[in-house]
């Protein structure tokens, strides 16, 4: 039942994320901009060698290694944890997401697609699963922390 769930949800969110990045590709042009949110939000089209938020570019052996130690720490973790919190359960499933989602986009593209563009601040683009990714190991430390 646990490995049903966490196929489940996972999969969701992995397919959130690939179809945003397909419709980013399919209709805006490598560099543009379109405004959605006035002010707050953009879509842009940017092709990421790096890891999250554009760090560390052209590292793609040492991402590929990294992303499969850690999907599988955390695959392992969640499906032997007998009971489990539920923000720890979403703080898992979100990371494993995040991370099949990029790795995703590396296997087959050579790069990952990134997207979201806040304007009211000077931030990297990002995408979904990069999302996924610092929500889940954000909430994952405080978690951690509280139970210390």
């Amino acid at each position: 039942m646990k490995f049903i769930k966490l196929l489940l949800a996972s999969s969701s969110f992995i397919i959130l994320d690939q179809v945003s990045k397909w419709w980013i590709v399919s209709h805006i042009n490598l560099g543009d901009v379109r405004p959605f949110i006035p002010g707050v939000l953009s879509l842009t089209y940017l092709q990421n060698r790096g890891a999250a938020f554009s760090i560390l570019q052209n590292q793609q052996w040492f991402f590929a290694l990294m992303t499969i130690a850690v999907i599988g720490f955390a695959i392992i973790y969640y499906l032997r944890a007998k009971k489990m919190p539920i923000l720890k359960e979403l703080a898992l499933l979100l990371i494993i997401s995040g991370g099949i989602g990029n790795f995703t986009d590396r296997l087959r593209l050579g790069y990952v697609v990134d997207m979201i563009h806040l304007d009211f601040m000077n931030f990297a683009i990002f995408n979904l699963a990069d999302s996924y990714l610092s929500i889940g190991v954000l909430l994952l430390v405080v978690i951690l922390w509280k139970e210390d």
